[in-house]
């Protein structure tokens, strides 16, 4: 009885996950069921699907590609249609570029363009940042962990209320508490100002 239990929650947990790996979408293009968002003035970001033969699932990614964006935003690419409060929040990311910054991340309890939570891996730190009102402001100490260039790693965020516990390659890195948010919100992806990155195998599993 228990290893039917035990089952029956497993393929729960299965049916839950949500991945994206955006293998079968236009290239050039943003994907479809994904909003671009600004949180800045001027030149709006460009998130489009390029090929990357580096991909940990061939051939395409899903590319943040400006440069030309205010240093202190955080573009933003956010997938419609997932109500996300509890649960965990995955991807795998690679720096290609930046002039000042290269870093990217995870974004989850999304309001709207200036209230979300979001976790910002760059260069040999990583953050955990509440953004309200348009303001953002850290809500634990960064912890610091080098992010490779040109190299792929796993982000995630775990939140179970106010809690949030970040993992880098599987390993925890950082944990905070904040209870601005408390309601389910959409989940995306983020880059820090002008950085191109590629993103793959983008996973939700609400719990």
């Amino acid at each position: 009885m228990r290893h039917l239990v035990f089952l029956a929650v497993l393929q729960l947990w299965a049916a839950n996950v949500q991945v994206i790996d955006f293998d079968r979408l236009a290239v050039g293009k943003t994907p479809p069921g994904w909003t671009v968002a600004a949180t800045h003035h001027g030149t709006p970001p460009r998130w489009e699907v390029q090929q990357d033969e580096t991909a940990p699932t061939k051939p395409y990614v899903l590319a943040q590609v400006s440069t030309d964006l205010a240093a202190d935003g955080f573009p933003l690419a956010i997938l419609d249609g997932v109500a996300f409060r509890d649960g965990e929040v995955s991807v795998r990311m690679k720096p290609t570029a930046g002039a000042d910054d290269q870093g990217g991340g995870l974004v989850w309890r999304y309001r709207d363009e200036r209230n979300y939570y979001l976790v910002r891996a760059a260069g040999n730190t990583v953050s955990l940042i509440r953004v309200q009102n348009g303001q953002p402001a850290p809500i634990a100490a960064p912890a610091r962990h080098e992010i490779p260039a040109n190299a792929w790693s796993i982000l995630k965020i775990t939140a179970r209320g106010s809690r949030f516990q970040v993992y880098v390659d599987h390993r925890r890195i950082l944990e905070g508490q904040d209870a601005a948010f408390t309601g389910a919100g959409k989940v995306g992806l983020c880059t820090a100002a002008h950085s191109v990155m590629y993103f793959d195998d983008f996973r939700v599993t609400p719990r």
